[in-house]
């Protein structure tokens, strides 16, 4: 059917102003990057603190870019972290910032984001270099130096010990980088000050892991003087497990995250000292390198491939 002159006339108008906004409207969309936050376990209250950290930073910044942010549950949960980014993926994001779970597993996962154009800035755990290097690609990590934070709670606890002194130490999950240095700041301290170190075991971050290691020490070293937790959520098993043993007060315990559930035992001696890495700010330290990746603008302070962020040696005073 034709349409009178007037009706063709208008319906000309209005075809005539949707081709004027539909430019506007997708300029805003592609200049307003998409960063994906991709955590390690939310069951974790530090990692929590960490997600929210960088929500209420989007919050802050609506119009510089959009948030989508997911984790696993259990912080073994590889398998569980890749899907999510393969989901990061299919979104369309414009940049992952991830704090892996398993600092090998993950690469190729990492691979594919990058190979499909999206930018990938590593947070918290640092994937394996040489890994990397295999895959032919290469991810700058913004945290802490976990070996220099762990290095100066151990120094810490070395004051209140004797040397020849029994120690032990509870790894998180033994594949992970931070894992790893944490151990050896540790062990770095430790040594230096003349203790001796049982043999390190694995907590896998987790309280009731921390719980359980710890009572397998106690039962086996009836000398030992203190323990030294990879993360707080250990720290606090540890706790448990020297109350259960009727232990308390004889056996020291450091954590390292600085997490709320951790403060009232630093307060009242059942924790002696811990490491706070700013875990709302690190999600944010990510979020803003990884934009200015997006949008390649100079990124200040990257160093071989490395941010250092704030690491400090919490105590009760």
């Amino acid at each position: 059917m034709k349409l009178p002159f007037a009706g063709r006339l208008l319906a000309v108008a209005i075809l005539a102003a949707a081709s004027l906004s539909l430019p506007v409207a997708y300029a805003d969309t592609a200049q307003k990057p998409k960063v994906g936050l991709v955590m390690k376990s939310l069951a974790n209250e530090f990692f929590v603190t960490m997600q929210k950290g960088g929500e209420d930073y989007q919050k802050a910044h609506p119009q510089s870019f959009d948030l989508v942010s997911n984790g696993i549950k259990n912080e073994t949960d590889t398998a569980g972290q890749i899907d999510i980014i393969n989901q990061m993926i299919i979104a369309k994001v414009d940049a992952l910032v991830i704090a892996p779970a398993d600092s090998k597993a993950l690469v190729s996962a990492i691979k594919k984001a990058t190979d499909r154009g999206i930018v990938v800035v590593n947070i918290d755990n640092q994937l394996d270099p040489e890994v990397l290097k295999s895959k032919g690609i290469e991810v700058p990590f913004v945290g802490p130096n976990n070996r220099k934070g762990a290095r100066e709670v151990g120094e810490y606890l070395a004051t209140r010990l004797q040397p020849g002194d029994e120690v032990g130490i509870i790894e998180g999950v033994s594949t992970t980088t931070n894992a790893q240095m944490r151990t050896a700041g540790f062990k770095d301290a430790m040594t230096a000050a003349g203790m001796k170190i049982v043999p390190v075991q694995s907590g896998n971050w987790e309280i009731d892991g921390g719980n359980k290691v710890a009572a397998g020490m106690l039962s086996e070293y009836p000398n030992l003087k203190a323990i030294l937790a990879g993360n707080d959520s250990m720290a606090l098993g540890a706790v448990s497990a020297i109350r259960a043993a009727g232990k308390v007060g004889k056996v020291q315990v450091v954590g390292y995250d600085n997490i709320d559930a951790i403060k009232p035992m630093l307060k009242d001696g059942r924790v002696l000292a811990t490491a706070d890495q700013a875990a709302a700010k690190q999600a944010v330290f990510g979020i803003e390198t990884a934009l200015k990746l997006v949008k390649k603008e100079p990124v200040e302070n990257l160093k071989d491939g490395i941010i250092d962020t704030p690491v400090e040696l919490v105590i009760n005073k």
